[in-house]
């Protein structure tokens, strides 16, 4: 079966009421979640059948959230998947669907 690979760029990145990047890139590659800054450091990483992703139950749509190594993550992406050759991240569902398929819940 082949991994599912997602990469959301320009993702506003949080950990509690702190910012820690405001155009920030999250990728699942190799197994692995990791969250970077918009200048390619990392900020976390986990193998992604570790971490729990989910909606929050209050709060715009275009919101996600991370539970990576015993931190949760606030992922701001997009409510709706931008237009083809149109700039932004995807939708926040897309993010959640791309972790449970990676960690081989969703099929």
């Amino acid at each position: 079966m082949a991994e599912p690979e997602f990469t959301a760029r320009d993702v506003r990145i949080g950990k509690g009421l702190r910012s820690l990047s405001r155009a920030g890139e999250v990728r699942i590659r190799g197994g692995r979640l990791e969250l970077l800054t918009s200048y390619g450091s990392e900020i976390d990483s986990a193998p992604v059948r570790s971490v729990r992703a989910s909606r929050p139950w209050f709060g715009p749509g275009d919101r996600a959230l991370a539970d990576l190594n015993g931190t949760r993550y606030q992922l701001t992406l997009s409510e709706r998947d931008p237009a083809p050759g149109e700039p932004g991240p995807p939708a926040a569902h897309r993010f959640i669907e791309a972790v449970r398929r990676a960690a081989g819940h969703g099929d």
